[in-house]
């Protein structure tokens, strides 16, 4: 099976029953990033944030992948005023 380009596991392979150990789709770089505050609109809407910055709403887990120390719960810990590293270079995001 073949995972879409947004998948966190495009790069992991697949038998017919089970997942090989999983490859991330995407090692961050953090040589090129910004930091943003989210606003009141994105409060638990990684996926709209995503849409947003990425063009793609499943895209959501690199936000997780670029800030791992604060969104343990990718909608839950996504409030408003919390500060995230944001990678600069989105096309190289979905490839």
């Amino acid at each position: 099976m073949n995972y879409k380009k947004n998948s966190s596991y495009r790069n992991t392979s697949q038998t017919r029953k089970y997942l090989d150990i999983y490859q991330p789709a995407m090692i961050p770089d953090f040589t090129d990033t910004r930091i943003i505050a989210v606003t009141a609109k994105y409060h638990n809407r990684p996926d709209l944030l995503a849409y947003d910055l990425f063009d793609d709403s499943q895209l959501w887990w690199v936000l997780v992948l670029y800030n791992q120390d604060l969104l343990l719960d990718p909608i839950r810990d996504l409030t408003t005023g919390i500060k995230l590293v944001i990678p600069n270079n989105k096309n190289s995001i979905g490839s």
